[in-house]
């Protein structure tokens, strides 16, 4: 990266608003995000937005598509990792006393593992999409994971529509419960290595970075919880909403996981999350 082109980046998000908007953004990358939903997220005016948006766009850092009526803003990957190459190893000329933290328990050795994989999902109210993922690699990942399960601001019950569709599926809901994030940030909880957010708000939430670097993928999609109408109808939501994860879920369990590094489990898992649906 040229020395110019590294201090637009640096410049730009120099500003807290800018950086506001764009460390949101690599949440959810690569997908992209509305700016109504960025707004929201981050309590921002539009107009306050629409700057910070033309800015960061104009350094390179992120993209916009329009798909139908929308625009969606995403995270320039490529211009990212070069901003952050040109930090580390032209500023920090490589020192390995600064990139320790950064590098330290890589997930290269994935493929050579003999234990579990230990994978958390995450959504609001951990009462639905989160549960129905972790019940579902729970019984369809034939003991090679472990999964986990919790909300940023959980229920305190599970949903009733929810834990039919499972029993009508056939899994058995004993001891599930809903259960605050805060549970699995202690610092005797499992390392995870995979994380994975299934809803738009949990991905927005700010949280603290996982221990370990677990690879992580947005899955979002909408809330059965707030959808309206007969109970069959919203009986029908919340199927179609286990069918869109199962879907997820039997892709993940199947990747060549002793073949690929972090970088190909990277690009897979980004991908079951915007093909896989």
């Amino acid at each position: 990266m040229e020395h110019s082109h590294a201090a637009l980046g640096f410049a730009t998000l120099g500003h807290s608003g800018r950086l506001a908007v764009f460390r949101l953004l690599m949440r959810f990358a690569p997908q992209g995000v509305r700016p109504t939903e960025i707004a929201a997220a981050l309590g921002l005016k539009q107009n306050t937005l629409s700057h910070h948006l033309t800015d960061l766009t104009a350094a390179g850092l992120v993209s916009v598509e329009r798909q139908g009526r929308s625009l969606r803003y995403a995270v320039a990957l490529d211009a990212a990792e070069s901003l952050i190459g040109y930090l580390a190893l032209d500023v920090g000329r490589g020192r390995p006393d600064l990139l320790r933290s950064v590098v330290a328990n890589p997930k290269e050795s994935l493929a050579m593992r003999e234990t579990a994989f230990n994978v958390m999902f995450i959504c609001t109210g951990n009462s639905a999409r989160s549960i129905f993922a972790e019940v579902l690699l729970r019984d369809l990942g034939r003991s090679k994971f472990r999964a986990f399960s919790a909300g940023v601001r959980p229920n305190t019950d599970l949903n009733p529509f929810a834990l039919e569709v499972l029993r009508r599926n056939g899994h058995d809901v004993t001891g599930l419960r809903s259960k605050h994030i805060s549970e699995f940030q202690q610092p005797d909880a499992p390392e995870m290595d995979f994380v994975f957010t299934v809803c738009d708000t949990a991905a927005a939430e700010e949280c603290p970075p996982w221990h370990g670097q677990p690879i992580t993928g947005h899955w979002g999609l909408p809330d059965p919880v707030k959808s309206n109408g007969t109970d069959a109808e919203r009986a029908l939501v919340f199927a179609q909403t286990y069918g869109a994860l199962r879907r997820r879920i039997a892709a993940f369990v199947e990747l060549p996981f002793e073949a690929l590094d972090t970088l190909a489990l990277q690009a897979r898992v980004d991908r079951i999350g915007t093909e896989t649906h």
